[in-house]
Parts: structure tokens; C-alpha cells; sequence
């Protein structure tokens, strides 16, 4: 059954080969980059989270395992939960500063946004 994924089919129309299978390429994630040319924005995000705050790391380059690495280390060092996935960290509460300051001593760039 998982051969017959019709999401991964949506541009094949119709074959008339009986011997057809349909190929899909595999994604390629970015090489991540050294810490020194990361550009991180910190900010506070509010919205559709039933009025909690939380901190967001944005602009991070690099495969998904090293971006789950750095928010694992962000989250230790914080203290509090969060997640790491889509190109972004997101970290429980207002951690900024603290996040900002984790982050250049990292040797990462790091500003804070809003």
C-alpha cells in the first residue's frame, strides 16, 4: 500500500506503460552552515497559542538533526519545553535575552526581532 502514495503521483496524468513506476527524487537538505554564518532572529510569537508566549529562532541553514540538536541545547539550557522543526526553534515563554546570550556564546549571530 505504500507503493501506491497518490500525493507523490500528482503530475503523472497517465502511463500507458505497464511496466511504469513512478520516481520521485529525494529532497536534499542544505549543508548546515558553521555557527559563525548563521544569521538567527529571536522573537516572541503570540498568535494561535491561546494567549501563551513563546520564543522563536528563525534563519537557521542546515539539516533538520542539527537544528533539533540546537533547540535540544537550547531547551536544556533554558530550563523550559519547546520544539524543533520546520526551519524553526520554538522555545516555551519569554526567553530572548536568554536565548540571544546562549546563542553568541555558541558563536552564533544572533539578534533579537520585536
Amino acid at each position: 500500500m505504500a507503493d501506491n502514495d497518490w500525493k507523490k503521483r500528482l503530475g503523472v496524468v497517465y502511463s500507458t506503460n505497464p511496466d511504469f513506476k513512478y520516481e520521485t527524487s529525494p529532497e536534499e537538505e542544505p549543508d548546515t552552515l558553521p555557527p559563525s554564518k548563521q544569521n538567527l532572529i529571536v522573537s516572541i510569537d503570540r498568535r494561535n497559542r491561546g494567549g501563551k508566549q513563546v520564543t522563536l529562532v528563525k534563519g537557521f541553514v542546515g539539516k533538520e538533526e542539527d537544528l533539533k540538536d540546537l533547540g535540544k541545547t537550547l531547551k536544556v539550557k533554558c530550563g523550559v519545553g519547546g520544539t524543533a522543526k520546520d526551519g524553526e526553534i520554538t522555545i516555551q515563554g519569554d526567553m530572548r535575552d536568554k536565548v540571544v546570550q546562549i546563542l553568541s556564546s555558541m558563536g552564533y549571530k544572533a539578534k533579537r526581532g520585536n
